[in-house]
């Protein structure tokens, strides 16, 4: 059962309205990234902050920003968090723009998200993330994403991998992404992703993620539905290939940590992409050995019963 907390009155108000979207911000404890997120966002035609029950001053920070703030209650199942918001959120505008508290906007993207909505050419665009981890941006070690988060409203929806999900597997998606019905582009400009607050917080998230992963790739087939794995389809799926192909392998999180450092370069990233790559690596074994453990289990009940 997911329930609303009605918005209160933000304040002050939002300035005159320069890019006519509906902006929506999953955040838990995020008063470290927020403000950086909420400032970019000025000018947008209006912001919800989507929290679940942050313990910091996310909530107050994003209500000073002007922000409209509702209460995500995530007791497992789908939807999660941000196909929630999609499904339940009042929204006033055509395009909505779907972005986590440590990502931020930049001139440039504002300018081509205007371009967007004014060539009408697309019903929803991929936007490539700018990763900057431990205050260095990474320009090498894999670090390169795009995600497709602007789109027409009712038009795009995230794809379900796993009805049976659980609170320990996060209360957002994870690496689920959205589809969009109808013609996709790609904008040109970089969505800035600050990863990480402190190395104890991108841990603690990712033991979650890794939580989902592992129930993900157990489940086999039945998970992939809109986007199945393709060594040539699109980056989504390549990357989906990639990860099935190497789970198989003895040692691959080892070899996941080689290709990142040094068939993609992350030695020239400095200790942070040092540090990067060595937690893809971990964060691969994590998948692995939860797999295993949850195979484990199932055996010592078979056994039992």
């Amino acid at each position: 059962m997911h329930t609303i907390a009605e918005p209160r009155e933000a304040a002050p108000a939002r300035s005159s309205v320069v890019i006519p979207i509906s902006v929506i911000v999953a955040a838990r404890n995020e008063a470290k990234n927020l403000p950086r997120c909420l400032s970019s966002l000025e000018g947008v035609g209006e912001v919800y902050v989507v929290d679940s029950q942050s313990s910091d001053e996310t909530v107050e920070i994003a209500r000073a920003a002007g922000a409209k703030v509702v209460q995500f209650h995530y007791h497992g199942g789908w939807p999660k968090k941000r196909q929630w918001a999609l499904d339940t959120l009042p929204l006033a505008y055509e395009w909505v723009l779907l972005l986590d508290a440590d990502e931020s906007l930049t001139p440039g993207l504002k300018t081509e998200l205007q371009q967007a909505i004014d060539s009408g050419d697309c019903n929803g665009y991929a936007i490539s993330l700018q990763i900057h981890f431990l205050g260095r941006q990474l320009r090498h070690s894999g670090a390169k994403f795009e995600k497709l988060v602007f789109f027409r409203r009712g038009k795009g929806r995230y794809e379900c991998r796993l009805k049976e999900q659980d609170i320990s597997m996060c209360d957002m998606e994870v690496h689920e992404h959205v589809v969009v019905e109808g013609k996709t582009g790609t904008l040109e400009a970089p969505l800035l992703h600050h990863n990480v607050e402190s190395l104890s917080h991108y841990i603690q998230k990712h033991n979650e993620y890794s939580n989902w992963e592992a129930r993900i790739w157990a489940a086999g087939e039945a998970s992939y539905h809109d986007l199945p794995p393709a060594l040539f389809g699109g980056q989504a799926q390549r990357r989906r290939w990639l990860r099935k192909n190497l789970l198989a392998l003895p040692g691959s999180p080892i070899l996941f940590f080689t290709y990142k450092y040094l068939l993609r370069f992350g030695f020239l990233d400095g200790v942070p992409g040092l540090i990067y790559c060595a937690m893809q690596g971990i964060q691969f074994f994590h998948i692995k050995a939860k797999i295993y453990e949850s195979k484990h289990s199932a055996e010592l009940t078979q056994c039992a019963e």
